[in-house]
């Protein structure tokens, strides 16, 4: 893509971005918090030989699909976040950062016998992490549990156009649920995204919509086997009609660092730049790229349009540190110089 091309999706976008606006997106999925305790090290314990930290700094950041619904809300669109919690301390700390992002805690199914997922994560200075403590339970759902969260998908899922599944492989979705949301959703003519987890069969998301992996886990599940770092264009391009052929169709982006995307549609390759200046941190990227494509799905924008969106989206939070969503007022700053006229 040459600089008129890229400067001509900058101006659609941001001719159209007033779209999105109050646009519902449900998400499925894991969800859980991120909390960061920073401190100094200056001495080891006597007790282990272990550093000690002196915290002077915590935060907690919404993690999984919370960071997803967080990414729906503040580019403009409204979220009906459906997932698993537990009755724990970690409930609390997540409804209120749900609460502070404007993200309903409505539909979320209460499940006493799991935790609220939570990775703790003591940090020396700014960047160097010295462990992560996890509080989550792998374990599919209980039949009255998942019984529970499909009934609330089907009793809500007329509010919205578009239904993203969110896999983390925790679980939260099994085949069998995600092929009934599936099958619900083509019933009443909603559209379903996915962005997947590399362990998870392909069989779990056969006959969605569009199909979003990064290129480590489009290979994986592709079943194909090649040195990533090392492949020309057109393995790639095996990979996507891999994916394409055993998910039964929908459309195929691959999210693959900074060499782009690859989109697979109707029989047509595509490749879209990235458009990050500086990066940082990548943590959280893919969250922000399917909650741009959910919205632009929404608006039934075009795909490369849809694509070229997320790709500034996930320009923007690269250059920040852990999983922060993109906010409209720095997208629209990202644009500018974009669309400013050669």
């Amino acid at each position: 893509m040459n600089s008129t091309e890229l400067n001509l999706y900058a101006k659609q976008i941001k001719r159209d971005l007033n779209q999105i606006n109050g646009q519902k997106v449900m998400i499925i999925g894991d969800l859980g918090v991120d909390e960061y305790i920073w401190g100094d090290v200056k001495r080891i314990s006597p007790e282990a030989p272990v550093p000690v930290v002196d915290v002077n700094k915590q935060d907690a950041r919404l993690g999984l699909s919370a960071n997803v619904a967080a990414n729906v809300v503040s580019l403009g669109g409204e979220a009906l976040l459906v997932g698993v919690v537990g009755n724990d301390s970690g409930l609390e700390t997540l409804s209120g950062l749900l609460k502070k992002n404007n993200v309903s805690t409505e539909y979320l199914i209460n499940d006493s016998e799991r935790p609220t997922t939570r990775k703790i994560r003591i940090m020396a200075a700014e960047h160097q992490q010295i462990v992560r403590v996890d509080f989550e339970k792998k374990k599919f759902l209980s039949d009255k549990t998942a019984q529970q969260l499909l009934s609330t998908v089907r009793e809500n899922i007329a509010q919205t156009e578009v239904v993203l599944l969110q896999d983390y492989a925790k679980g939260v979705l099994s085949e069998s649920l995600c092929q009934e949301i599936i099958a619900l959703c083509k019933a009443q003519g909603k559209k379903v995204l996915v962005d997947p987890h590399r362990n998870t069969p392909l069989s779990y998301y056969k006959g969605a919509d569009l199909f979003k992996p990064n290129s480590d886990e489009s290979i994986i599940l592709s079943g194909l086997h090649f040195d990533e770092l090392r492949q020309p264009e057109d393995m790639m391009h095996r990979v996507a009609e891999a994916l394409k052929s055993k998910l039964s169709g929908g459309d195929i982006v691959i999210t693959m660092g900074k060499r782009g995307v690859l989109i697979y549609s109707n029989g047509e390759f595509s490749n879209l730049p990235t458009f990050a200046r500086d990066v940082f941190d990548v943590t959280g990227a893919g969250d922000t790229v399917i909650a741009s494509l959910a919205l632009a799905t929404a608006v039934q924008w075009p795909l490369v349009q849809a694509c070229a969106f997320a790709n500034f989206t996930a320009g923007i939070v690269v250059s920040k540190v852990g999983c922060v969503p993109c906010g409209r007022k720095e997208l629209e700053a990202f644009l500018e110089p974009f669309t400013k006229e050669n």
